[in-house]
């Protein structure tokens, strides 16, 4: 493989992975994303993804077709610290609404308007742990192939159906195939663990700043809320998705049901 190693920070390819790194106009434009350390690009390839280019580092071995890079270029393209001397180019997947495939009372997590990747990169780790059958990302501030969506999510990006919609096409979609829409906000609203989650049910979750728009309050079927019992008034995005979404997985599975998670 001496042929095929990469020298120079400078190099075009070395250039082009360091741009879908840093621009979300580059990956929705080429429809490619950087993916980064063995696990999470094994991960991405068992559910599906196509591998366009592989960089390794020199003197690492890897089984696969690959093109071998310098530390100091890996240095340049490298997001995290850490990466295991392994990045790859992968191709973006399409995450329309119409393609979800929805089981019998199917447990949903809708976002709106979030935009930290880090938070919603930690809400798909969530979800996949929890068994939730998909999550709508509705007019998104930022992309779901963001490296720091990607590194939060340890890769449940890859693996939990996912939908990228707008919010009116969401509520359509949810009311035609029957699910109760939970919005998640102080107002005008019930402890969440006083409501049924056993049937189809979307938790809406919105923006940590400014909540829901007025569009989601008026389609929700009930207000919840978790119970602020010290001076702030609010959790984290994540931590709240968090913990309604174990709550559904609490009341959902009998053997939970008189559980305390974290205990």
């Amino acid at each position: 493989m001496e042929e095929n190693i990469i020298t120079s920070v400078q190099n075009a390819r070395i250039k082009h992975v360091v741009s879908l790194q840093q621009k979300s106009s580059l990956r929705r434009e080429e429809g490619l994303f950087v993916v980064e350390g063995q696990r999470e690009i094994e991960h991405c390839i068992a559910c599906g993804y196509e591998i366009v280019e592989m960089f390794v580092l020199e003197g690492i071995a890897v089984d696969d077709e690959h093109i071998v890079v310098t530390p100091q270029v890996y240095e340049k393209m490298a997001y995290r610290e850490s990466t295991e001397g392994i990045i790859a180019v992968a191709r973006c997947k399409q995450h329309r609404l119409k393609d979800l495939k929805l089981k019998e009372n199917p447990l949903m997590v809708v976002l709106e308007r979030v935009e930290k990747p880090g938070n919603l990169g930690a809400i798909l780790r969530t979800a996949e742990a929890a068994g939730v059958d998909a999550v709508m990302v509705c007019d998104p501030l930022t992309d779901l192939y963001n490296p720091n969506l990607i590194r939060a999510s340890i890769g449940g990006v890859f693996s939990v159906p996912v939908a990228v919609c707008t919010s009116k096409d969401c509520i359509a979609f949810l009311k035609e195939h029957q699910v109760r829409i939970l919005t998640a906000q102080l107002q005008d609203s019930y402890d969440y663990y006083d409501y049924d989650m056993h049937g189809a049910t979307a938790i809406v979750m919105g923006t940590e700043s400014t909540g829901l728009t007025e569009q989601w309050r008026e389609a929700a079927d009930a207000h919840i809320r978790i119970p602020m019992l010290g001076r702030l008034d609010s959790l984290n995005v994540s931590v709240s998705a968090a913990i309604l979404m174990y709550e559904a997985v609490r009341q959902r599975n009998s053997k939970y049901q008189n559980y305390v998670f974290g205990m």
